[in-house]
C-alpha cells in the first residue's frame, strides 16, 4: 500500500496531466481528480464531494472522476492548498479562515458577529457575496467552485463553564491559524494557541491547550468531546467551508468535463447542507449523552468585546462594502 509519504511526494512531483491519471486504473475512472479533505470518510463535505464523483461518473459514462482523500491524509489544509496551486492536487476543501490573507475578500466570513444565523449566512453566500468571494479566488490559481457550510463556532474547555468573556481570561484557547482568529480570541479575552485541525485532540490530552472552538460535528467526529466537557454557545463566527480547484488542472480538462465540474459542485452545496444538519443533531445529541454540559451565555456581552476588532477591519472600504451588503440580508 501507498503510504502517505510516498504520495505526498508523488503529488508534489505531479504537473497538472499527470495529476488527472488514475491512481489504480483497473478500479478508477480513466481520469481521476484527486481531492484532499482533512474531515473524516462520513463527514458531511466528503458525502457531498463523494455525491459529485458519482454524478462525474455518471455523465462521462466512467470516463471521469474524483478520488476524495479524507481524514488529512494528504497533509493538513495550508499543504493541500499549496498542492492545489501547483496542480499536483485536482481539488482541497478547506475553512475559509485558511484563505483570509492570500485573499482578503474571505476575511468578511471569519470575522465575529457578522452573520445572526445559519440561514443568514446560507442566504448570503448563496447570492452575489457567495459569487464574488469564490471569483477572488482566481487571484492565487484556485476556482471556487462551493461554500459549503461549517456551523456555528462555539467555545469548549476542560476547565469550567463560560458564560462572560471574563470566563475566557487566563484560558489557552486553539484557534485555526489565521489572524482575524487569533486577534477575536485575544479580543474576547483568552489566550489565542493558532494550531492545525489535527493537533486539537492531542493539545487538550497533554493540556496544552485548555480548550477551542469550532462547530458540533468536528467538537464530536474529532472525539474532542471526550476530554473538554464544557461547551458554551457563543455563536461567534459562521465561517463556512470553501472547495477550491486547480486551476492549472481545470485547464487540463475539456471545456464539457470543466464545465460539468464547477456545475456539479454547485449543485452539491444542498446536498451537504442536507446531510450537514442531520450531523449537527446526531452530534450534538452523542455529546450530550457522554455528559457534556452547555452552558448559556451572555451573547451580548460577547458581542460589545469584539466590537473594536470588527470596527478596526471594517475601515477597510472593501471589507465595510462587503459587511453592508451581509448585514442587508439579516
Amino acid at each position: 500500500m501507498m503510504n502517505r509519504r510516498h504520495l505526498l511526494t508523488s503529488l508534489a512531483a505531479a504537473t497538472a496531466l499527470p495529476a488527472l491519471g488514475g491512481i489504480a486504473r483497473a478500479s478508477t475512472p480513466a481520469q481521476t481528480l484527486r481531492v484532499a479533505e482533512v474531515h473524516v470518510h462520513d463527514f458531511p463535505t466528503v458525502k457531498a464531494m463523494q455525491w459529485m464523483n458519482a454524478e462525474l461518473q455518471h455523465a462521462f459514462g466512467g470516463n471521469l472522476g474524483m478520488r476524495v482523500y479524507h481524514s488529512g491524509q494528504l497533509g493538513r489544509e495550508k499543504d493541500t492548498l499549496q498542492l492545489a496551486r501547483v496542480g499536483a492536487l485536482a481539488c482541497t476543501r478547506v475553512h475559509s479562515s485558511a484563505l483570509n490573507n492570500a485573499v482578503p475578500a474571505t476575511r468578511i466570513m471569519s470575522l465575529p458577529y457578522v452573520f445572526d444565523s445559519t440561514d443568514h449566512m446560507r442566504r448570503v453566500f448563496d447570492g452575489p457575496v457567495g459569487e464574488e468571494i469564490l471569483a477572488a479566488c482566481r487571484s492565487i490559481g484556485l476556482i471556487g467552485l462551493a461554500i459549503y457550510d461549517s456551523g456555528s463556532r462555539n467555545f469548549y474547555n476542560t476547565r469550567h463553564a463560560i458564560e462572560t468573556p471574563e470566563d475566557l481570561h487566563g484560558l489557552k484557547l486553539r484557534v485555526p491559524q489565521s489572524d482575524i482568529f487569533i486577534e477575536t480570541v485575544a479580543a474576547l479575552g483568552a489566550n489565542p494557541t493558532p494550531l492545525s485541525y489535527g493537533e486539537v485532540f492531542s493539545s487538550l490530552q497533554t493540556h496544552l491547550i485548555d480548550g477551542a472552538e469550532n462547530n458540533w460535528p468536528s467538537f464530536q467526529t474529532s472525539q474532542q468531546y471526550k476530554i473538554a466537557n464544557y461547551w458554551s454557545e457563543t455563536e461567534h463566527s459562521f465561517a463556512p467551508d470553501i472547495l477550491l480547484m486547480s486551476e492549472k488542472v481545470a485547464n487540463a480538462l475539456g471545456a464539457a468535463e470543466r464545465d460539468f465540474m464547477i456545475g456539479a459542485a454547485k449543485r452539491s452545496v444542498p446536498v451537504m447542507r442536507q446531510h450537514w444538519d442531520a450531523a449537527v443533531g446526531k452530534s450534538r445529541d452523542i455529546v450530550l449523552s457522554e455528559g457534556v454540559k452547555i452552558n448559556p451565555v451572555d451573547k451580548d456581552a460577547f458581542r460589545k468585546a469584539a466590537e473594536p476588532l470588527l470596527d478596526r477591519y471594517l475601515k477597510d472600504p472593501e471589507i465595510r462594502r462587503l459587511y453592508e451588503a451581509v448585514r442587508a440580508q439579516a
